[in-house]
């Protein structure tokens, strides 16, 4: 797929708008994301399982944007939620409750009465206590929940940390998939229940369709128990978490996991439902930052930004790497090993660490690649620091998709 953030005559472009531009009219911190970029990777995601004809529930914590989300509902997107909030977006944005799944361990009763007003395709139910409240809810206002049990299949993937797995046997995700059987026959006695499908999803940034194939294999093995038993599904819910580059590592894409997983995926005769989310937006986004000082402590070089972990949390949060370049490309500069840090007041607090960069001058601009999830989504006002701006660029035009907050912003709420 085209990097739609190029450097042209030696300045970096999101597609047709110069950054410095963008860093100029809109300030910084800034996000910035691609309109053709986030379409085409939705297209080639499509396109890869189009076999299929899966039920593609964009995972809405990745990056909860309306604009965001309403430009992949336009493309026939549901949504993938895990809060009373993200149904709110989702609906905003114009996608529809029946291309809505809900996911998540905590979901509390005002939440579930919520979806269920919505008309929600499917709750992932994670507990039987969840199940439970779910069936006396339904049951209050005269209908049926549809549900999946989300299973934990007891697969430990590799992802590059130990938050981001979800499929392991010590998670607090999901229920136990050798409990499955047990809970579906429970929920099928239950007047105010659907049984509807299965879940799984075994974490986030998995480069490589192996556990999946693995998991799906554990399902469907499940799926044969229940037919024994009597209870047929509709729909398998394989989750996301599907991995992208952030160091120009090769990594699987959209048609190496479609590989993988179709066969069994369509042999299991149920409607898929996939939840991507980074690998939809990932590549699509980045983080301007403008260069405030450099200096040099204890024998490092330090470049500081107005961009901190409270813009942008993955580095601190989980050793995430994210590649760092200069906007402008002047005169050939001296290489160094610097450190890339922000204001906030942690020693925790930094972009890239150890990293050769030509070292930059006060006043320029760095792009923090590969930013468009998780990248706002986890922003907070830590410091009491307003949120950046997001802007949405097409072509040669740009949008300002979330407004910079102000410190009347941050007091709004209080008294």
């Amino acid at each position: 797929m085209a990097d739609q953030f190029a450097h042209r005559e030696g300045h970096l472009h999101c597609e047709g708008v110069s950054a410095r531009r963008l860093a100029d009219d809109f300030g910084t911190p800034l996000y910035v994301y691609s309109r053709a970029a986030i379409l085409e990777r939705y297209r080639a995601f499509r396109d890869a399982f189009a076999e299929l004809d899966p039920l593609i529930a964009f995972a809405v914590k990745a990056n909860g944007n309306l604009a965001v989300l309403r430009l992949l509902a336009g493309e026939g997107a549901g949504a993938d939620i895990v809060s009373g909030g993200e149904l709110r977006r989702a609906l905003a944005a114009g996608v529809p409750g029946s291309r809505i799944v809900f996911s998540g361990v905590g979901k509390t009763e005002a939440e579930l009465a919520a979806a269920l007003e919505a008309g929600i395709y499917g709750f992932n139910v994670e507990s039987e206590g969840e199940l439970r409240a779910l069936a006396r809810l339904a049951s209050e206002r005269g209908g049926r929940a549809p549900f999946a049990l989300r299973v934990n299949p007891d697969i430990e993937a590799d992802t590059p940390h130990h938050y981001t797995r979800t499929g392991h046997g010590a998670s607090k995700f999901g229920v136990p998939i050798d409990d499955a059987l047990r809970l579906y026959r429970l929920a099928s006695s239950e007047p105010g229940l659907d049984v509807r499908g299965v879940s799984v999803h075994i974490g986030s940034q998995i480069t490589r369709p192996a556990p999946y194939a693995r998991a799906v294999e554990r399902v469907l093995e499940l799926v044969v128990a229940l037919r024994g038993h009597g209870i047929e599904l509709e729909y398998l819910d394989a989750g996301g978490g599907f991995g992208v580059s952030y160091d120009g590592e090769t990594t699987a894409g959209p048609e190496d996991f479609a590989r993988a997983l179709s066969e069994p995926l369509r042999s299991s005769g149920l409607r898929t439902v996939l939840e991507p989310g980074r690998i939809i937006v990932g590549p699509a986004g980045l983080l301007l930052t403008r260069v405030l000082y450099v200096k040099e402590n204890g024998g490092r070089t330090f470049v500081v930004t107005d961009a901190g972990m409270n813009d942008l949390l993955r580095p601190s949060h989980y050793a995430g790497y994210h590649r760092v370049e200069v906007v402008d490309r002047g005169p050939q500069r001296e290489s160094r090993r610097v450190d890339v840090v922000g204001p906030v007041c942690e020693s925790g607090d930094f972009l890239a660490l150890d990293r050769e960069l030509p070292v930059p001058e006060e006043g320029d601009l760095l792009a923090i690649r590969t930013t468009g999830a998780y990248g706002f989504s986890m922003a907070s006002s830590y410091n009491s620091r307003p949120r950046p701006a997001e802007a949405l660029v097409d072509g040669a035009a740009v949008s300002v998709v979330r407004r910079r907050e102000t410190y009347e912003d941050l007091i709004r709420h209080e008294e």
